[in-house]
């Protein structure tokens, strides 16, 4: 069983859930089932994108993607979610967040 925990910023922002409800019903449907099958240990469908940084890869509609990082061997951060259409400025947002997770982890903030 893997753990899903969610990337909060240091001002409270939760980036993953902000692009979560914009999504319509049916989208959000589909994304939440993908979150629940990677809980179950299917990792079928992930990728790594360079610096600790992995995609989960939804093949609907735009290509939705959701950014996120292991932390450990059983959890994994959320760090944001997107489209194939801006999927290297999304990688590049889920770096910065991976990076202010992991300092602020450091530090005994998270």
């Amino acid at each position: 069983m893997i753990k899903l925990v969610e990337y909060v910023d240091s001002l409270g922002r939760n980036p993953f859930v902000v692009w979560h409800r914009k999504l319509d019903d049916m989208t959000r449907a589909r994304v939440t089932t993908a979150l629940v099958r990677l809980e179950e240990g299917n990792t079928s469908n992930l990728k790594a994108v360079g610096r600790g940084i992995v995609e989960l890869r939804m093949n609907f509609g735009p290509g939705y993607r959701v950014y996120l990082a292991w932390d450990g061997p059983i959890t994994i951060v959320l760090l944001g979610g997107g489209s194939k259409a801006r999927q290297q400025v999304d990688i590049e947002t889920a770096r910065a967040r991976w990076a202010d997770f992991k300092q602020r982890k450091r530090q005994g903030e998270v």
